[in-house]
């Protein structure tokens, strides 16, 4: 697996990813269509953050997005999930954000905030997302010498 910096050439690998992790994982929340989807990458994700993507064997296995130290995304491919790749691509993160992270997800994708609390994440506060979501969420910390 090889993480690198993501490329206009991964757009419709990246994209499909992410559509069908969504699809498989946000079971509460109405979706958006596949063109509203491709455009918000286009002109917010890929626009406003370092994006980086993880491929293996020149397949986009998952993809992390960042604001400084902000985890604005980390998605990764249904069938690839329980892998490695999470940890590896939140690795990179920290690396990149030596001080600390900070993110937010969904106190319903139990599995996201498990995955984040094994790897030294911090509840800091709940909260509930933005509209159009307005579903309760988590804010998550993590530093280098945790607490």
């Amino acid at each position: 697996m090889n993480i690198r910096p993501y490329t206009d050439d991964d757009f419709e690998a990246t994209v499909t990813m992410w559509r069908a992790v969504m699809a498989d994982t946000y079971t509460f929340l109405q979706l958006h269509t596949e063109t509203e989807d491709r455009g918000y990458f286009q002109r917010v994700i890929a626009a406003e953050n370092d994006v980086w993507v993880a491929e293996d064997g020149g397949v986009v296995v998952g993809f992390l997005a960042m604001q400084g130290s902000l985890v604005d995304r980390l998605y990764i491919a249904v069938e690839r999930q329980a892998q490695g790749i999470g940890t590896a691509l939140l690795d990179h993160a920290k690396a990149a954000s030596p001080a600390g992270l900070r993110l937010f997800t969904h106190q319903k994708n139990v599995g996201a905030c498990r995955f984040y609390e094994r790897r030294g994440f911090e509840v800091f506060q709940y909260g509930v997302s933005p509209p159009p979501e307005s579903e309760p969420d988590v804010e998550y910390h993590w530093s280098p010498g945790g607490s």
